[in-house]
């Protein structure tokens, strides 16, 4: 299942905070949004699971545009994790990744045995069975988030969207949530704050700046010092990694890099 926005364009008010915007998500492919905060990166993906409407463009699930499509129907196909995890009831851990299930039921169906085994193996994959039983704010904001994954997962869609899936967790969790991610083999666009992270899991990486794509392609062909210096105003030293075999960026305060590069 592919997801993509096709020339979308989006304003508040009078203030227009995407030009334009492609981006494309092939099947099974992992996808990076990276760009500074409020270039845009957050307000596309609402654009794209549609809580936002663009003003222009257009957003394709399987092809299809998503507005003329069910709430239902995008339910089965999409599921997403956002930044925030607006919960209005102090449900349970269970209760709220069983809420995943509810795309696949009729009005007021109970839960089967299959809805049961889906359910724990989310929580298991998620590394929170042991918190089944608490109650959602009595968690940490590391857990919350495992706890919106793992609703996500409990959904069973072919797309997966992620706002900034690595916000609040430890190092370990970090890493643990992407392996995750990464061996489901589902069709994923992800904002990332972490480049390192986006360059040790991502297919394609898009960058955002000012509301529009400047750059985009593989790790090794955007990951550049002169576009971190140009788009983020750092600098960075940039090696392959020797054992993932990916681009590893180290930043350099300023004062060193000029030392090495005088302008």
């Amino acid at each position: 299942m592919t997801l993509e926005a096709k020339q979308v364009s989006f304003s508040i008010y009078d203030q227009q905070i995407l030009h334009e915007v492609s981006v494309k998500i092939k099947k099974k492919q992992f996808v990076g949004l990276i760009g500074p905060n409020g270039s845009g990166k957050s307000t596309l993906l609402k654009n794209m699971y549609r809580l936002l409407k663009p003003e222009s463009g257009t957003v394709l699930l399987n092809e299809q545009d998503i507005l003329k499509q069910s709430s239902k129907a995008i339910a089965k196909n999409l599921a997403v994790v956002s930044q925030e995890t607006p919960v209005l009831f102090d449900f349970t851990v269970h209760d709220l990744v069983s809420m995943g299930r509810t795309p696949h039921k009729k009005l007021l169906e109970l839960d089967q045995e299959q809805d049961f085994q889906i359910v724990k193996n989310a929580l298991k994959q998620t590394g929170i069975l042991h918190l089944a039983k608490r109650s959602f704010s009595s968690l940490s904001g590391g857990e919350k988030k495992r706890v919106m994954v793992a609703r996500a997962l409990a959904q069973q869609a072919h797309v997966l969207i992620l706002d900034e899936p690595t916000n609040h967790l430890d190092i370990q969790h970090q890493l643990q949530l992407m392996d995750l991610i990464q061996t489901l083999h589902l069709t994923v666009v992800a904002a990332l704050h972490d480049l390192n992270i986006a360059a040790m899991y991502c297919d394609q990486i898009y960058v955002l700046q000012r509301g529009r794509i400047v750059c985009h392609g593989t790790p090794e062909e955007v990951l550049t010092p002169s576009l971190l210096q140009e788009v983020f105003g750092v600098f960075a030293d940039i090696q392959t990694h020797t054992l993932t075999g990916k681009p590893y960026l180290t930043y350099v305060p300023e004062q060193f890099a000029r030392r090495t590069n005088p302008i």
